[in-house]
């Protein structure tokens, strides 16, 4: 399973290295990034192409790009910086963080790193969660890394057993900045299939990132876990209010078992609760669709990955229908331009969007082999076809200036 989303990185000692190698993308420069895995039959590194625009024209892997070492690969970019992160699947992995020059993307460094299975921008940090799976040892580990001078600042551990006061263990989906907090929304559970006993409920662990200190944990039993495994799932918008969407994705015993459905709930601007006043049944607004990740764009919208409820299974697969989600008017609604969703093979879910309120990019790898970027346009719930990827599978589109 290859996830493209925001970063993993390990903790090699105090002081990471720099890297004086200037390995630059050879053609087509341009400040839009996308990470390429080539067509091979077996796992192959991920190619770094970068592109002047998505929209039109057609970019390949063959003679082209950066190569990364290892298959399974995260991306985020944040404080002018481009970091790529090899998941080592409990192993160390590499780390290596590029800017943009001239169009291109220049190496600015490489370091080890350890598996962590949460991680967001905070301030200038990268904070990273290495997150514990074992009832019986179930300190999870905390990392601050400054993206100015590449060095893990502090660190620290959390008793996930102790945050859900329920004999489970919090298992982090993803972390979000709010203010001075960071709030960290958990799925509760009791092996490392990810199975619970407590799958209506939804839970967000709040802490102070000065220090680290777990503030509060609060909770909302109109819906299940918010995000999921590798996922992000809350948003801040322009006024400071929060929205998460839940997938409805719990499992008890291998199966599917939440009784409540996808659904996004809400806290609001300078509070700490769950809005009980707001509460968006997605499935009932979609005619049963399910949330698998989102993009805002802004002006409260969303562009969404979706799953048919017929398509949801206990391994819950990413969804390959894409919608327009209005949190204030509690809207979804389909977007037209799209292959047919049996002649597509994958969608990233690690998107660009300028925020303009309307404008998303998102990949489309097709069954047949070829790739493209589409452009959605939230405002008509309309998807153009534009560049063209050849070689390989889409797996992120990302922009750094």
């Amino acid at each position: 399973m290859k996830i493209k989303s925001t970063l993993f990185v390990t903790l090699a000692a105090g002081l990471i290295a720099s890297c004086t190698d200037t390995s630059t993308t050879p053609e087509n420069p341009g400040s839009y990034i996308l990470t390429v895995s080539p067509t091979a039959s077996t796992g192959v590194a991920d190619y770094l192409l970068t592109a002047q625009n998505l929209d039109t024209g057609t970019i390949s892997t063959a003679g082209n790009g950066i190569e990364q070492d290892g298959t399974y690969r995260y991306y985020v970019t944040h404080n002018g910086k481009f970091f790529s992160m090899l998941y080592g699947q409990g192993n160390p992995g590499a780390v290596t963080a590029y800017n943009m020059q001239a169009g291109k993307l220049t190496k600015l460094t490489n370091f080890q790193t350890e598996t962590v299975q949460a991680f967001a921008p905070v301030n200038d940090d990268l904070l990273l969660f290495k997150i514990s799976r074992s009832l019986t040892a179930p300190t999870s580990s905390w990392y601050k890394v400054n993206t100015n001078t590449l060095t893990i600042t502090s660190e620290g551990t959390v008793n996930t057993l102790d945050v859900t006061g329920l004999g489970e263990l919090a298992h982090f989906t993803w972390l979000k900045q709010v203010g001075t907090k960071v709030f960290a929304p958990y799925q509760t559970i009791n092996d490392r299939s990810f199975n619970t006993a407590y799958p209506d409920q939804a839970s967000i662990a709040v802490f102070n990132y000065a220090d680290m200190k777990l503030d509060k944990v609060i909770t909302d039993k109109r819906a299940s876990f918010i995000g999921k495994y590798f996922t992000d799932g809350l948003s801040v918008q322009e006024n400071g209010d929060i929205y998460g969407f839940s997938p409805a994705a719990a499992t008890t015993g291998g199966k599917l078992s939440s009784t409540k459905p996808s659904a996004i709930l809400r806290i609001k601007s300078g509070t700490t609760e769950f809005d009980q006043s707001y509460f968006f049944d997605v499935e009932a607004a979609s005619g049963g669709m399910s949330i698998t990740s989102w993009l805002y764009v802004g002006n409260n919208t969303y562009i969404v990955n979706a799953v048919a409820k017929a398509e949801k299974t206990s391994g819950f697969p990413a969804g390959k229908r894409i919608g327009i989600v209005n949190v204030a008017d509690k809207t979804y609604k389909a977007v037209t331009g799209l292959p047919d969703v049996t002649a597509i093979a994958t969608l990233t879910t690690n998107n660009y969007t300028p925020k303009d309120g309307k404008t998303g990019y998102v990949g489309v790898n097709l069954s047949d082999g070829t790739s493209y970027i589409y452009k959605i346009d939230a405002s008509s719930q309309t998807a153009t076809r534009g560049l063209k990827v050849e070689g390989g599978t889409v797996t992120a589109v990302q922009h750094l200036n």
